[in-house]
């Protein structure tokens, strides 16, 4: 079994899920099979990943056969920039359920602060490259949200990529009914957050680590950029534990107490991401791995810097 945390809302997360961005038509649902054959309970997807319904096939196939129940797992997708505009989030939400084949979801998030120009265009960009916005504002976009668990369609919400004042607002927002239960972050020893993160833990707000080995495989990669898993440090911790460098930065998160995603494909490699409840890390190597943070971020948003609701230019 794996562990889990819980959400403000009295739901259980899994403490590790597995992550589905970038995995491609005809992998993903054999991936979603092999998580869940291997014991994952938390899978994360997006609308902007293109690939639900591949991931619904995956689910709907394990639950057909009998491997488990809808309610033994934990689906979280995400709302879309485009879909920021309050009339719009309803549909959005309907349309990733319908390609999951799910009737709710556990968590919805907002995937990002900035909304953007509504259509068919999943990036809107101007002739500089940044981001169209739209006229949303993303507390009124959250009331939409709210919306969504009183009609059942999700049970929590929460955001992706917000900064303090961004979750300050909401929290602040006159007529709040449900808080943010997590805030899905960019994290590891090159990123640690943890002004972020205790602030969001303050607040009983979860927080879930993505790129949590560094997003290799992410498509802007480039050699002069640096390699968490080829860290020297980090793969001498490995071998004194018998594990893999990916295998030391997930459990890195594990005992932060934050959820982490790990992608992959690779049926080998899924089911080794879940293998770190067996070993655990010294308060030394702990001290070590967030004393390596130099706020190196491989997602840095480019498109989004002259956007209003940009998150990254505040302290944390």
């Amino acid at each position: 079994m794996v562990p889990s945390v819980t959400l403000n809302t009295g739901a259980e997360i899994p403490i590790v899920g597995l992550g589905t961005w970038r995995a491609l038509d005809g992998q993903v649902t054999e991936a979603v099979k092999a998580a869940i054959a291997a014991g994952y309970r938390h899978i994360d997807g997006a609308f902007v990943y293109n690939n639900e319904h591949e991931v619904g096939d995956g689910i709907k196939a394990m639950i057909d056969q009998g491997v488990l129940k809808r309610e033994e797992l934990f689906v979280v997708s995400k709302l879309w920039n485009t879909f920021h505009v309050p009339s719009l989030v309803r549909g959005a939400c309907k349309k990733t359920l319908s390609d999951l084949k799910l009737d709710y979801l556990d968590l919805y998030l907002m995937h990002f602060p900035m909304g953007a120009k509504p259509g068919e265009d999943e990036f809107p960009l101007d002739e500089q490259g940044n981001l169209i916005p739209d006229d949303s504002n993303f507390v009124d976009t959250w009331e939409a949200m709210e919306a969504l668990v009183d009609d059942g369609l999700v049970k929590a919400i929460g955001v992706s990529n917000f900064n303090k004042d961004q979750i300050e607002a909401i929290l602040n927002k006159p007529g709040l009914k449900y808080k943010p239960a997590t805030n899905q972050i960019e994290s590891h020893p090159y990123l640690t957050q943890e002004k972020l993160i205790d602030y969001c833990h303050s607040k009983g707000i979860t927080v879930t680590a993505y790129a949590a080995m560094g997003s290799p495989g992410r498509p802007w990669v480039t050699p002069e950029d640096p390699s968490l898993l080829e860290e020297p440090r980090i793969k001498n911790i490995a071998e004194k534990y018998n594990k893999t460098p990916g295998q030391v930065l997930m459990r890195f998160h594990v005992q932060r107490n934050v959820i982490v995603i790990a992608k992959s494909v690779n049926p080998q490699r899924i089911a080794q991401n879940l293998q770190v409840f067996d070993f655990e890390l010294s308060e030394e190597e702990m001290k070590m791995l967030l004393g390596m943070n130099k706020d190196y971020r491989a997602f840095p948003m480019l498109w989004g810097t002259k956007h209003k609701d940009f998150p990254l230019n505040a302290e944390y």
